[in-house]
């Protein structure tokens, strides 16, 4: 059925342009596709580690994680920012999305790309390289023009996104300031637009390498380049997730931040500098191309600006939320608000998840593991792989997909199916997969687990080969157990999305309006309950820090019998 030219959200206000609301809706739909298939591909990755090379070969085992890093850490995470980009540029700025002609191609250009990479990681599996392909190890051209048509593409969405902005200043759609969701897409933007050209400057070089028109590729420039691009990408995620906090916080119960200018200074804490920490990966270098001094300076210095911009919005997410239910009236002690929240909605519960998991999980480990001396205890270790299951996994895909249970009844006029089944499913993959990071961080940081290796019991055969102590095994099953809750869980949310399209009841508008929490004024709003949190939380992370410092003393058990 085609979508009216333009409509009104009749619960949020928000302007639908149908163009706008089309694009969003196909970037979506396009996410969960290619989050399907990184579910299926993390099944021999997790089964490799877990039950070992004899059930899992390591070829399947490289293959799969080639699929898994690129379907669930670039294709799902950018269509659905993407979708959260136009989204953010038209509905709540109000403003016709500017050339959109340009945005179908640059959906089709990055459809292509993602399917290209999918089909030669199917037919030609031995060709293909890690989720890092560093150089001198060289891949088909294919591969690389398939990097190269989505990264275009991706651009050309930004450019859409920067042009909307310009015709909604133009016409003075806001006030004095941008709504903050729409500063939080900003900020998104201007973090992708630097990754993509990262991205360009490492993969054009070697595209023209691998068809023999360069002779050859400095190793060491093109880890150092891609690494702007490989970890600039998670930092599109951080400002995206916050983003999509702010708009379930007022999607779910009402809230808003304490502060619109604090929360704005943390965005723009995150611009001066997130980007810095992509030096993690370069931290072990024996080359000493990063000298001491300047990583001194920024792992003890320049990355924490964007360390306090995460400690912000820390703060201000969970405020809002308390913000939001004090208004309702529920204001009897420090924590009475948090017990009455709306546990049965599954956009709230992703909500609390993603923001509690992604603190207590990836934001801690994620400074420990930027710091110089504990970097060397995780570098390259599976812990490194436990990190980002805290950050991209249990925050960002939490995050997107407590998201998408307002988009379904906002852009799609349908009905969540199978409610009592959506309550449950952001516990079992969030829970699932926090069980699975804190496994993952201990095998890496306590026993010195690799990542990237597909066989850790064996070592192919060679003398070098040793058994890991026996608790070593029991983090693996719990690994696995959290990897089979976690897979569970996102099966299920993709079975929700899906069969809520197809078969979820068409809603009137008076139905759509009952969804989202309508906000009170009434009743004092003053986060008193998040005030003994924060200090909970900046204790928990002291502790965790020095914890960490005690780790360096302790050598790992390889070779010691």
């Amino acid at each position: 059925m085609a979508l009216p030219l333009e409509r009104t959200c009749p619960a949020t206000g928000l302007r639908l342009f149908g163009v706008a609301e089309t694009l969003v809706r196909w970037n979506a739909v396009a996410a969960v596709v290619f989050l399907l298939l990184g579910f299926l591909w993390v099944i021999p990755t997790t089964l490799n580690r877990v039950l070992g090379p004899e059930v899992v070969s390591p070829n399947l085992y490289y293959q799969a994680t080639f699929l898994h890093g690129w379907n669930m850490l670039i294709f799902w995470i950018l269509f659905f920012e993407v979708a959260l980009l136009y989204f953010a540029a038209s509905a709540i700025l109000k403003t016709p999305l500017a050339l959109p002609q340009l945005a179908w191609g640059g959906f089709g250009l990055m459809l292509g790309g993602a399917v290209l990479i999918n089909y030669l990681g199917m037919a030609q599996p031995l060709s293909f390289l890690p989720f890092t392909p560093y150089v001198p190890l060289k891949a088909p051209p294919l591969f690389y023009l398939a990097v190269l048509l989505f990264a275009v593409g991706a651009i050309l969405a930004v450019c859409v996104f920067f042009l909307t902005l310009h015709r909604a200043w133009k016409t003075k759609v806001y006030g004095p300031s941008m709504p903050l969701a729409a500063f939080g897409a900003l900020t998104a933007a201007i973090l992708a637009t630097t990754t993509l050209l990262s991205g360009a400057i490492a993969f054009i070089p070697a595209f023209l390498w691998s068809l023999g028109l360069l002779p050859s590729l400095d190793p060491l420039w093109w880890r150092h380049t891609y690494w702007g691009f490989g970890h600039g990408a998670q930092q599109v995620n951080l400002a995206a997730m916050v983003t999509a906090w702010y708009l379930l916080a007022l999607f779910t119960v009402g809230g808003t931040t304490p502060s619109e200018r604090l929360s704005r200074i943390a965005f723009l804490l995150y611009l001066l500098g997130i980007n810095l920490g992509s030096a993690h990966h370069l931290l072990t270098e024996p080359t000493g191309a990063l000298s001491s001094a300047w990583t001194w300076v920024n792992t003890g210095y320049l990355i924490h600006v964007a360390v306090l911009g995460s400690l912000i919005h820390a703060f201000s997410v969970p405020a809002a939320i308390e913000r939001g239910l004090r208004m309702k009236g529920f204001t009897q002690g420090l924590f009475t608000w948090l017990l009455r929240a709306p546990w049965g909605n599954p956009g709230f519960s992703a909500l609390f998840l993603s923001v509690v998991l992604f603190g207590l999980l990836g934001g801690v480990s994620g400074v420990t593991m930027g710091s110089y001396d504990m970097n060397l205890k995780w570098h390259n270790t599976l812990a490194v792989v436990g990190h980002f299951k805290g950050t991209v996994v249990v925050g960002t895909s939490l995050a997107f997909m407590g998201l998408t249970y307002y988009l379904l009844p906002l852009l799609f006029r349908r009905k969540v199916v199978l409610p009592r089944l959506a309550a449950w499913q952001p516990w079992l993959f969030g829970l699932g997969m926090a069980l699975l990071s804190l496994a993952m961080m201990r095998l890496g940081v306590v026993y010195g687990l690799p990542r990237r290796f597909g066989d850790t019991f064996q070592f192919g055969g060679s003398p070098f080969g040793f058994a890991y102590p026996p608790e070593a095994s029991t983090l693996l099953a719990a690994m696995g157990i959290g990897g089979a809750l976690s897979l569970a869980g996102g099966l299920l949310f993709v079975l929700l999305v899906v069969g809520s399209l197809f078969g979820g009841k068409r809603l009137s508008d008076e139905e759509i309006r009952l969804t989202y929490a309508v906000r009170s004024e009434e009743g004092p709003a003053t986060p008193k309950g998040v005030y003994l949190l924060a200090l909970l939380f900046l204790a928990f992370f002291l502790l965790y820090y020095l914890y960490n410092h005690y780790f360096l003393s302790q050598a790992w058990p390889i070779g010691i019998r």
